[in-house]
């Protein structure tokens, strides 16, 4: 089978949310042929080249989200009203509440122009786009929001919508590209998903969606943290809620990785009786020594640990008060921070914060940067010489702690369950899905209950092993690369399976015999099945392999 990947600031860069699972996923899945399509989100992503790629991974495509590409061309007076009129449809859709139909006709219409004309960089940042969107924001029934928005508010969006479109204006949609494959398979939804909209519409592909992290809260976010305007926010957001619709409309099956972007999803219109969850697949054998081995469990009984990302959304500050707490009535608990290297001014500025936090709070006892000692807090960064490597960070206490206040699938929970050690966390994102009843779960921006509960198992051994041996079966069971692999195993062959094979010309290898199964079964089968836009001539009946009608073969 021959499997489109579609991606976005991910796999096959160095850097990216999908590089990981996508990698294990081509190399899981050997036996298929994989052509991968990705679209980059920064020149700092392009420069850091690729990861080393399997020999099943035939071709790559790559295209910028960042960088300009006007291809020069610009449209006549005819290719205007085309334009004109599309682009009136998409945006009204954006502009207006309910169901918005027109949305579809107006993308797939700008789409059909730029496959046939090319140009649509130009068109999409030009004075008749901005007049269109003035129009629509002000037209009767608009949203509220954007009423008010003014000149500048419709050149920032503009810009936005031409990135987010620019998969139309790519060259990917031929016999030499995705309208060559079995089935695109989008590695998250959005801009990512939009050539398999197309391949679909185009070319007859089938679609697959996989979201780990849900892209469309991923577009409320980061349109906030660009400090945009309230009414190109509300544009933004509309335009990503309709294209979330579409895809999740258009798409075969959908995965979600966790029921909390299983929810989103279902938010935005996704058929139920689509939505399959497919728990991301994470390497277990580098926990195995720790989480089986009979000094498995010796990390320091007084000692907390928190592994991640060092950033606001983490909450350490709550980490810290509820240590406070803690040591009145243990003194001997200390807490160990182990964070990845320090990306962004916002996570350094952070890190400086809870820094002189914790010499605030333990002013006898300054938290010094690296060794632990007789300090309570320590800030280590995993990897660094003198720190201790990823298992190792997990080794060092009996209790692991999450106290996020947002969270999507809590990776670092997961590895803390290989390692089979007791857990404390908030309650927010997946956690509470991922935990399911194996450690212990306590509000959010609560450092009382934080304190109670990371007591409770600093007190009590037994229960810590109870729950640390449960906690690393579950993870065995249910977040494993095996299973995540069986499981896309299955829906890639149930997909094919109800679509004609794409590829006539590869029915034979290189020395010209048969393929194996390079037909589907339904060949065989007596009467018609669906076969390719151009109808073979046993089909009607003239060729000498004409496969017989029910009716013929019952005689």
């Amino acid at each position: 089978m021959r499997i489109g990947l579609l991606t976005e600031g991910g796999y096959p860069y160095a850097t990216g949310e999908s590089r990981l699972w996508c990698d294990r996923l081509v190399r899981g899945l050997a036996q298929h042929e994989f052509d991968v399509y990705a679209l980059s989100r920064s020149a700092r992503q392009e420069e850091g080249g690729w990861v080393s790629l399997p020999p099943q991974v035939r071709q790559v495509r790559t295209a910028a989200l960042w960088a300009p590409e006007d291809d020069g061309h610009t449209y006549g007076r005819r290719e205007r009203r085309r334009f004109v009129a599309h682009f009136r449809q998409l945006a009204a859709a954006v502009c207006t509440e309910g169901d918005a139909p027109e949305f579809a006709e107006g993308l797939y219409g700008l789409a059909e122009l730029a496959r046939e004309c090319g140009g649509l960089y130009a068109a999409l940042r030009s004075e008749l786009a901005v007049r269109a969107l003035e129009s629509a924001c002000r037209a009767p029934g608009a949203r509220r929001t954007v009423q008010g928005a003014a000149v500048p508010d419709h050149l920032a969006f503009v810009d936005g919508l031409e990135r987010a479109l620019r998969p139309l204006s790519l060259d990917w949609y031929g016999e030499d590209a995705l309208g060559a494959v079995d089935l695109s398979h989008a590695a998250s939804g959005g801009s990512a998903a939009l050539p398999g909209l197309l391949a679909k519409r185009f070319c007859g592909v089938p679609l697959l969606v996989t979201e780990y992290g849900v892209q469309l809260r991923a577009h409320y976010l980061s349109a906030r943290e660009a400090g945009l305007g309230a009414p190109v926010r509300a544009l933004l957001a509309a335009f990503h809620g309709r294209l979330a619709a579409e895809v999740y409309r258009q798409a075969s099956v959908i995965t979600p990785g966790n029921t909390h972007a299983r929810r989103w999803q279902e938010k935005c219109g996704a058929d139920r009786a689509k939505l399959r969850t497919v728990y991301p697949g994470m390497e277990a054998d580098r926990f195995a020594a720790l989480g089986d081995g009979a000094g498995g469990r010796g990390g320091d009984p007084h000692t907390l640990v928190w592994v991640g990302r060092i950033e606001p959304a983490k909450d350490l500050v709550a980490l810290l008060h509820a240590l406070a707490e803690i040591r009145k009535e243990d003194p001997q608990a200390r807490l160990r921070i182990l964070g990845a290297p320090v990306v962004g001014p916002e996570s350094a500025t952070y890190l400086a914060h809870c820094r002189a936090l914790a010499a605030q709070l333990f002013p006898d006892e300054a938290a010094d940067a690296h060794a632990v000692g007789d300090n309570p807090v320590s800030f280590e960064e995993i990897g660094a010489p003198e720190a201790p490597e990823l298992v190792d960070a997990y080794a060092a206490g009996e209790v692991i702690v999450l106290s996020s206040v947002v969270e999507g699938f809590p990776i670092s929970l997961v590895e803390a369950m290989f390692c089979g050690r007791a857990t404390v966390s908030t309650d927010v994102g997946a956690v509470v899905e991922v935990i399911g009843g194996t450690g212990l779960v306590v509000p959010p921006r609560n450092p009382r209950a934080l304190a109670d509960a990371c007591l409770a198992l600093l007190r009590d051994p037994e229960r810590r092993e109870r729950l640390g041996a449960a906690a690393r079966a579950r993870a065995l069971e249910l977040f494993t690369v095996e299973q995540n692999l069986a499981a896309f195993r299955g829906i890639y062959l149930e997909l094919i399976s109800y679509s004609p094979v794409q590829r006539e010309a590869e029915s034979v290898d290189a020395d010209g015999e048969p393929r194996p199964f390079a037909y589907p079964v339904e060949s065989h089968v007596p009467g018609r099945w669906p076969g390719p836009a151009t109808t073979p001539s046993w089909a009607d009946g003239t060729g000498p392999g004409m496969v017989p009608t029910a009716e013929e073969a019952g005689r």
